[in-house]
């Protein structure tokens, strides 16, 4: 019997689990001044969001399923309609993964492939157009 090698995940072409919870303190770090977007975060600490934020990436990129298992099902839109996300939100959010993403120096391929998919993600969270508060 002759098996084929299987293409290692995104998760573990990039360096698993470091990677991610590099990618998610990072862009933490930014968000815990950020005046528009720190209050949108109510628990004083932001290790559970940033936990919760790490452990989503990692199951989506091919690692662990332990988000699904502690949490269930993403749902994305619906755990964060309760929250306005509106263009400047968006934007805000956009900047500081990207100075995040910067910070992993992955190669051009699969740095491209994290940024598309976090600016489409930012994108579709945004529950209003309206850029007043």
């Amino acid at each position: 019997m002759t098996t084929t090698p299987q293409t290692p995940s995104f998760y573990d072409q990039v360096g698993g689990e470091p990677t991610f919870r590099k990618l998610v303190d990072e862009f933490y770090a930014g968000v815990a001044t950020d005046p528009l977007l720190r209050p949108l975060y109510p628990e004083e600490d932001l290790g559970p969001a940033a936990d919760r934020f790490a452990l989503f990436l990692m199951q989506y990129w091919g690692g662990p399923n332990t988000y699904s298992a502690t949490r269930g099902h993403p749902r994305l839109r619906m755990r964060h309609a309760p929250f306005r996300v509106g263009p400047a939100e968006r934007d805000a959010w956009l900047g500081h993964m990207r100075r995040a993403v910067d910070s992993l120096g992955l190669p051009p391929e699969q740095e491209a492939e994290l940024w598309n998919y976090l600016a489409r993600a930012a994108y579709f969270m945004v529950n209003t157009l309206d850029d007043e508060a």
